[in-house]
């Protein structure tokens, strides 16, 4: 059985979000975590599971606009954010929409700031949507990790990651998939 992990970062924090449920994953599984940029048709051609994330701009997942306007916030004095390397280029909204038809399982997280869906919303619901619309099968409902309003992952989220990862590879496991 093997399961990829991909995500879309900004500032770090889905990064060390999809690294945790890599890590939780690998507890049952075989898997791989990946950002956006690295994934090859291949790679997605064979996965069991695959389980996507993205941060959360402006109640969904990123536009070219919300990325610009996350780089331009690092750039500002007196700021203590920085870019994740993989920040550059497109999101998972258009990654989404490029990889094309599958029946393979597949679950959806992201992050987001620690106030009430309504207000915050949600990328991992839209993820859900495209991944659905893909021909994917969702296994589980979909799953926000908290940010600070500093845009720090909130105590306690790591491992709330790492065990979701590991309840993600256990259901696999008990599937027989």
């Amino acid at each position: 059985m093997r399961a990829l992990v991909v995500y879309e970062s900004m500032y770090g924090n889905t990064h060390e979000v999809a690294d945790a449920i890599g890590d939780g994953l690998r507890d049952v599984v075989t898997a791989e975590v990946l950002s956006i940029h690295d994934v090859s048709a291949e790679q997605l051609a064979d996965v069991d599971l695959l389980v996507v994330g993205g941060p959360t701009h402006v109640h969904g997942m990123s536009r070219e606009s919300t990325r610009t306007s996350a780089g331009e916030a690092v750039a500002a004095p007196d700021n203590s954010l920085a870019l994740d390397p993989d920040a550059v280029g497109d999101g998972v909204r258009e990654w989404l929409q490029s990889i094309g038809k599958s029946s393979a399982r597949a679950a959806a997280f992201d992050t987001r700031v620690d106030i009430a869906p309504l207000l915050s919303g949600r990328a991992s619901k839209g993820i859900s949507k495209e991944l659905r619309h893909n021909g994917y099968r969702l296994v589980v409902d979909p799953e926000s990790f908290l940010v600070s309003k500093e845009t720090q992952l909130e105590a306690g989220e790591h491992a709330r990651a790492r065990a979701w990862g590991e309840q993600l590879g256990r259901q696999m496991e008990a599937d027989g998939h």
